[in-house]
């Protein structure tokens, strides 16, 4: 072998030992042995497109989160009121269920008697079901009457039977309470005498709002600020009003054109 020769392994000898040493810093130059270079590592840095974000760091999406379309639930449904029909339902009585409000000697047999279940309108805008007494010759017609209550929501404070209030017709009017049948005198002047309450033939409709005007006496007392008939007003029945014409229409007639007005008494 030449100097030249020896010269050569010599170069080749240096350069590897030199890669070697450069190794950590950069990679091998081409003029090296192919055998003796470090494999090398491509990174995102080093095909990044020149000017853009090179951090390996995972990037925020730039994207914009779209939230679902709220749920459109459907119009809520609005059931309309009930509808309330009327209800008139006649019974047989007997002189137990009449209580205190029927004796012996009273101008009218339990037989001729009935308890009828009828349903109202109260104050408080509401149907309730109340109960009537009366003679069973006049139920036919004054379910028209309550018919027509019911038909223009005419209100009835309540409906009981005088029983209910030991037969006293001063605890019934103060209840306001509409009632029929009650085995009592009339309250007038002149000779005691059967009122037609007696033969169940007889209503007196919301008697503080109906009052009795009796002389210088208002029954019941708390009628008083209803004694002024000029005003119309709940519960109020006046003359020629759609319920003072039902209760002329079957048969009635009012006590309000007595010589003392009676505006809660009707009578046939």
């Amino acid at each position: 072998m030449g100097t030249s020769g020896r010269r050569d392994r010599h170069l080749v000898g240096w350069l590897s030992g030199l890669c070697l040493i450069a190794l950590p810093l950069v990679g091998c130059s081409s003029t090296a042995d192919p055998k003796l270079r470090p494999a090398t590592t491509i990174t995102s840095a080093q095909t990044a497109t020149p000017g853009a974000v090179t951090s390996t760091a995972a990037q925020p999406s730039l994207e914009p989160t779209v939230s679902p379309e709220p749920t459109v639930s459907p119009e809520a449904t609005v059931s309309p009121e009930p509808i309330v029909d009327f209800e008139w339902r006649v019974r047989k009585v007997s002189a137990r269920s009449l209580g205190p409000s029927w004796r012996r000697g009273c101008p009218v047999p339990v037989s001729d008697l009935r308890s009828v279940s009828v349903r109202f309108w109260g104050f408080d805008h509401a149907p309730h079901t109340g109960v009537l007494i009366l003679n069973r010759d006049v139920v036919k017609r004054t379910r028209r009457v309550f018919a027509t209550m019911f038909e223009r929501k005419f209100p009835l404070r309540q409906v009981r039977p005088v029983s209910e209030f030991k037969a006293d017709d001063d605890l019934s009017m103060a209840a306001d309470n509409t009632s029929a049948f009650n085995c009592r005198k009339a309250v007038a002047a002149g000779p005691a005498s059967w009122s037609r309450h007696a033969y169940g033939r007889a209503i007196d409709v919301n008697p503080v709002e109906n009052p009795y005007l009796f002389g210088k006496r208002v029954l019941p007392p708390a009628g008083r600020k209803f004694a002024d008939r000029s005003h119309a007003r709940r519960g109020l029945i006046r003359r020629a009003d759609p319920i003072h014409r039902a209760f002329l229409d079957a048969g009635y007639r009012w006590g309000g054109d007595f010589s003392n007005p009676d505006y809660q008494h009707f009578d046939r």
